[in-house]
C-alpha cells in the first residue's frame, strides 16, 4: 500500500498538472459517479492535496474528489492524449487541455461536498499528519502518550491512522529501528528519552522519505553504497525488506517478523530486544 510520502508526491504531481485549469473531460468507472462526469466538465481544479493515505482533488463550487489508493491503486500523470502502458483497470480520469491524471485499480472513490469532509468515515478520524511541516516532535510525543494510545503495542499503533496519519508498513519498521525500540513495546513502557527519540524518528524518517523518493536510510551512507554499485533495493532502507542481510549499523542479521499480518523487520541488537536474540 502506498504510504503518506508516496501519496504526497503523487498529489504534488497532480496539482502541478491540473491546478488552475478547467477540466475538459472526466471519466469514472463507477456507475453512481457517472452523473458527475458532466457536472465536473469545465470546472477549475483548485488544488490537490494528501490527507494521510488519501487524496482530495478540490474543484470550484465546493466539490471534492476523495480517493484512497488502498493496496494496489496508482495515479499516473500523462500528457493529454497519452495513456500509460499498464494492464490495470482505469477508475478515474481527469483531463484538461495539456495533461491527464489517471487513477488505476483503486475502488475507494467518492464525490464529497465541502460540508461532508468533516464527517467522512476516513477523513474524520485522522490523527496529526506526520508530513505537515507544522507538526512538531512534541505533538507526536503527546499523541503517543494520549490515554487512548499509550497502552497499545507500537506494532499496531504506528499503523493506526487515528493516532498519526501517513505512516505505513515500511515506515513503521524504519522508525522503530532509528529510535532503537523493540516493536513489542508500548508508549507507556518507554521513558521520556525513548518517547522523544521515537517522536523525532517518526518525523525524520517520514519527511526524509518524502524528500528523497522513499529512501529512509542515512543519506551519507546511501551515497557511499551507491558509489559502490549497490542497487536501490539494498540501500533504500535501514531494515525493511532486508531480512538475513547485515545491519548497516552493527552487522547483525536483520530479522523478519509478522505483526498484524504485515511484514516487520528488526535488528535484534540495535533495537534492544533480548527475546529475539534467544530465538
Amino acid at each position: 500500500m502506498p504510504e503518506g510520502p508516496e501519496i504526497h508526491r503523487a498529489a504534488a504531481r497532480i496539482h502541478k498538472a491540473l491546478a488552475g485549469k478547467p477540466l475538459e473531460s472526466v471519466e469514472f468507472a463507477f456507475e453512481h459517479l457517472k452523473p458527475w462526469e458532466r457536472r465536473l466538465r469545465g470546472r477549475e481544479v483548485l488544488s490537490v492535496d494528501a490527507h494521510g493515505k488519501a487524496m482530495l482533488t478540490r474543484f470550484e463550487g465546493g466539490v471534492n474528489l476523495y480517493s484512497h489508493n488502498q493496496l494496489y491503486g496508482k495515479w499516473y500523470v500523462q500528457r493529454a492524449g497519452k495513456l500509460p502502458q499498464t494492464t490495470r483497470s482505469l477508475r478515474v480520469g481527469l483531463h484538461n487541455a495539456t495533461h491527464s491524471a489517471l487513477l488505476y485499480s483503486a475502488s475507494d472513490v467518492a464525490i464529497l461536498q465541502d460540508a461532508e469532509l468533516a464527517t467522512h468515515r476516513f477523513l474524520a478520524k485522522l490523527g496529526p499528519e506526520v508530513l505537515d511541516p507544522g507538526v512538531t516532535w512534541q505533538d507526536v510525543a503527546a499523541r503517543l502518550q494520549d490515554p487512548r494510545f499509550r497502552r497499545r503495542r507500537l506494532t499496531a499503533l504506528l499503523l493506526d491512522q487515528s493516532c498519526l496519519s501517513g505512516l505505513g508498513n515500511y515506515l513503521r519498521s524504519e522508525i522503530l529501528f532509528v529510535a532503537r525500540i523493540a516493536p513489542d513495546r508500548r508508549p507507556c513502557d518507554l521513558d521520556d528519552r525513548e518517547v522523544e527519540d521515537l517522536a523525532r524518528a517518526v518525523l525524520t524518517i517520514s519527511r526524509r522519505s518524502l524528500r528523497h523518493a522513499g529512501v529512509t536510510n542515512d543519506l551519507d551512507h546511501v551515497r557511499e553504497l551507491k558509489a559502490e554499485g549497490w542497487p536501490r533495493w539494498r540501500y533504500r532502507h535501514f531494515v525493511f525488506g532486508r531480512d538475513g542481510q547485515p545491519c548497516h549499523q552493527c552487522a547483525a542479521p536483520i530479522l523478519r517478523m509478522e505483526a498484524g499480518s504485515r511484514r516487520l523487520y528488526v535488528c535484534p541488537n540495535c533495537q534492544r530486544a533480548p527475546e529475539l536474540l534467544d530465538g
